[in-house]
């Protein structure tokens, strides 16, 4: 993987029509829900195909889930998983592999895993996890980098206030819940479209999961939960990442499958960028972009219904060439400018200081040697060098094929000039 390369000749304006696919940060979440399931299959549709979502399919497989993929489609029978224990190896390739914490305790009672590994973006500190899941009546001991995790009398409701609105914590107590006995409230829960879909999918199973959406999830523990088919949500932040590419390249863009509500505020920032965005129902974006972007005054990363973390680097890399200057604010994550370097290596005029980062436009991007650093900032370096005069190198893409299904065939038809040797 590491040998692979992308070359990219910018320039090039885009038009035409990409497919979203499904969302990475729900897939991942659901396929955890499906240790829950003791009775029948679980169907997910729309699961894209990506290297993490193949990790957590393999964790499946070793806790004793039979998974396959058909296209698309995933299969997941967990009647006689009964396995407790994750290889490090396979905890260690991604972030999201924590969420199978919640799952695997509220089914087996007992669970031993390692801490999570994926893109250095700065710490992602799982106590909020730990300590949601001892009020519930896990024990949990830290043994050589291993968290060894049991509930022998089963897990309990509680009520559970969230110092931070946490996505992966309020996944992993609404997994833990859904088993476990009486009433479990979390306050101040995340209210990302990704919640609301786990939630929806657990009820198709036969959980009983209110609130989601909202800053209060009530979760009423229920014995056994059967299978059911499922769809999965489209991916927000890959959306985002085209109607960037469309920003920083100019054209005209459709995005099938995908749903603009689930984009907050950033449609509204493009839009005052000079882009022209419109919706079509739930599964369908347009977006064209002429002439020269001004630039937005100040863009601030937050919990959702605000500015996603996720997409700070998309966005960042359209302002680079856009009139006037942008301030970022990163409250999310610490490391969460290591894509600046990079883009200054094209051209770009970023200055950076803690957790704010100014960018002046400039009038042009020269393309480069470049290397992806987290998931997201190579996405970005993929944006900034199809707008760039010149040829591109982007190196280290097993950060980018972490969250983006062939990200160059998708470009391509839209007219880019890119290829992976």
């Amino acid at each position: 993987m590491e040998k692979q390369k992308l070359v990219i000749n910018g320039g090039n304006r885009l038009e035409g029509e990409i497919a979203v696919h499904g969302a990475k940060n729900s897939a991942l979440p659901l396929l955890s829900a499906t240790v829950l399931v003791s009775e029948g299959e679980c169907v997910l549709h729309n699961c894209p195909k990506l290297t993490d979502v193949d990790y957590a399919m393999r964790i499946l497989s070793c806790i004793g889930v039979k998974c396959k993929r058909e296209g698309s489609t995933v299969i997941a029978d967990a009647s006689v998983a009964e396995n407790t224990e994750v290889p490090q190896s396979l905890m260690r390739e991604m972030r999201s592999s924590i969420v199978f914490l919640g799952a695997m305790l509220g089914r087996m009672k007992s669970c031993k895993l390692s801490f999570p590994g994926g893109c250095e973006l700065g710490p992602r500190p799982i106590d909020l996890h730990l300590s949601a899941l001892r009020e519930m009546g896990a024990e949990i001991t830290e043994q050589h980098g291993f968290l060894m995790c049991t509930a022998p009398k089963g897990l309990h409701g509680a009520n559970i206030s969230l110092s931070f609105p946490s996505v992966g914590a309020t996944e992993n107590i609404m997994l833990a819940a859904v088993r476990a006995k009486g009433v479990t409230q979390i306050h101040n829960a995340a209210r990302e479209p990704e919640i609301c879909d786990l939630a929806e999918f657990l009820s198709g199973c036969g959980a009983k999961v209110h609130g989601a959406g909202t800053d209060i999830i009530i979760v009423e523990g229920v014995k056994t939960l059967h299978g059911c088919e499922h769809r999965v949500i489209p991916d927000r932040i890959v959306t985002a990442s085209y109607l960037c590419a469309a920003a920083c390249c100019g054209g005209e863009l459709i995005l099938s499958g995908a749903n603009a509500e689930h984009l907050g505020q950033m449609i509204p920032i493009l839009q005052s960028m000079g882009c022209k965005i419109y919706s079509f129902g739930k599964d369908s974006i347009y977006i064209r972009v002429t002439g020269r972007l001004k630039a937005p005054q100040t863009i601030r990363t937050m919990p959702y219904p605000g500015f996603p973390t996720d997409a700070q680097a998309l966005i960042m890399t359209a302002t680079t060439k856009a009139q006037g200057t942008t301030v970022f604010v990163e409250n999310i994550f610490e490391n969460r400018y290591r894509h600046v370097s990079e883009l200054r290596r094209m051209g770009a005029n970023i200055k950076v200081e803690g957790k704010v980062a100014v960018v002046e436009g400039v009038d042009r991007l020269y393309g480069s040697e470049l290397q992806a650093t987290d998931l997201r900032g190579g996405a970005a370096l993929v944006l900034a060098a199809l707008s760039a005069e010149g040829k591109s190198v982007v190196t280290k893409l097993c950060h980018i094929d972490r969250g983006y299904e062939n990200i160059e065939r998708s470009l391509r038809l839209a007219g880019a000039d890119i290829k992976r040797v």
